[in-house]
């Protein structure tokens, strides 16, 4: 194969970035350029990828700076491929995508359809639209804080229906997400929220019972002609403690559900979606159906547990808008582990027996992946970071776990 066929630019230099760095360094045996504000540490001292900062790759400047990025490159002939490692960067993509589709592939979804799918008041609606099922959902609009007539009990979930504006948000005891146990309590949160910059809906949700083994999580190819083409079920092990991570996952464990994953995948192509799709889920046992909570429209943090099972989540990509291949779909079926913390975290907050078990088995037969341990960029700067950063997490799980 010929290396100039295609470059990868993969917006953001955080671990999601590496997650597709790797994959396709994995499949194709390239470098990706990665591209983003700062320096962090997934993507320090590697060899599989090439790093470039630039400061003020916001709002302002997105489109002129990744052109003037572009032509720095000097790779005229060469298919350009962008890829997002985070929400923020797609949504700027595809607000610029008059300006910049010249210039690169964009494997997003359309500005109409982003827009619903962000905003979770709209994108509750939509789930409802098309019958799929999803926690009992109130939404509360800024000046309205006092109109909390829902009908289902405490304690009950508060999230911001628009995530991109309530990152940027600042105020003392920020949360993720919020269980709340009573309406005082409720009262009280609002408030907070709402005295800081934030404006946008709140959503109220129901409380599905059950613990991090209660999750799971879908990854998604969509081709561009709007076909699902991979589905990949994992269900959660662990998530990261620390109360501004809350949602985010440090141990998948691959499962399959088919009659989930159809009924998702009918879901996706009836809305028009195409590119990476990152579903957020609960099994609800009072029911017994898992319940979706959010759409990521880009490949998720964790997503390397699709990918180290043996179904590479760049080749979908490539294969579709590089090569023009139409590829079967799959729903993906391997016995495989992935996580982010030591080995021996696993196994001290992992109750469940029976999965732990399992998961020494897996293991011990080499059915595991870690996103940032890639055996051919392991060099000893690389490595010695690696292992700090993880040693760290045995504070972080003590404090907050």
């Amino acid at each position: 194969m010929i290396k100039e066929e295609f470059v990868p630019i993969i917006l953001g230099t955080d671990s999601n970035a590496y997650n597709m760095a790797r994959a396709i360094h994995e499949e194709y045996g390239i470098k990706s350029y990665v591209v983003g504000k700062g320096n962090l540490l997934p993507t320090d001292y590697s060899k599989i990828l090439i790093r470039k900062i630039i400061d003020d790759l916001d709002e302002d400047n997105f489109a002129l700076r990744l052109i003037e990025f572009s032509e720095e490159m000097k790779k005229d002939n060469t298919k350009k491929i962008l890829i997002c490692s985070n929400e923020n960067y797609v949504e700027l993509v595809v607000n610029n995508k008059n300006k910049l589709d010249k210039e690169f592939i964009l494997p997003f979804v359309n500005k109409e359809l982003m827009d619903k799918l962000l905003d979770k008041e709209k994108f509750y609606k939509l789930c409802e639209e098309h019958k799929l099922d999803h926690p009992k959902t109130f939404v509360v609009k800024k000046g309205e804080e006092l109109k909390l007539n829902f009908n289902f009990e405490y304690p009950v979930i508060l999230k911001p229906s628009d995530s991109a504006k309530y990152f940027v948000s600042q105020f003392e005891g920020k949360k993720k997400a919020y269980i709340i146990e009573n309406l005082s309590d409720l009262k009280k949160t609002i408030n907070k929220i709402y005295s800081s910059d934030y404006y946008e809906s709140l959503i109220i949700q129901e409380y599905i019972p059950g613990d991090s083994m209660s999750m799971a999580v879908v990854n998604c190819y969509v081709n561009k002609e709007g076909s699902v083409k991979l589905m990949s079920l994992g269900k959660i092990l662990l998530e990261e403690p620390v109360p501004t991570l809350i949602g985010n996952y440090s141990a998948i464990i691959s499962d399959t559900n088919e009659n989930l994953c159809y009924e998702l995948k009918r879901f996706l192509e009836k809305i028009g979606y195409t590119g990476f799709a990152n579903i957020d889920l609960k099994y609800d046992y009072r029911d017994k159906k898992y319940k979706v909570f959010e759409i990521n429209i880009r490949q998720g943090r964790s997503s390397y547990f699709t990918t180290g099972s043996g179904y590479n989540l760049a080749k979908y990509l490539i294969e579709d808008h590089i090569y023009n291949k139409n590829q079967d779909f799959t729903i993906a079926k391997n016995d495989h582990i992935w996580f982010d913390v030591p080995k021996n975290l696993l196994y001290k907050y992992i109750q469940d027996k029976g999965m732990k078990k399992k998961i020494k088995k897996l293991i011990k037969d080499k059915n595991y992946s870690s996103t940032l341990f890639y055996k051919r960029d392991l060099n000893i700067n690389r490595l010695l970071r690696l292992h700090l950063f993880n040693f760290r997490k045995y504070s972080v799980y003590r404090k907050y776990y």
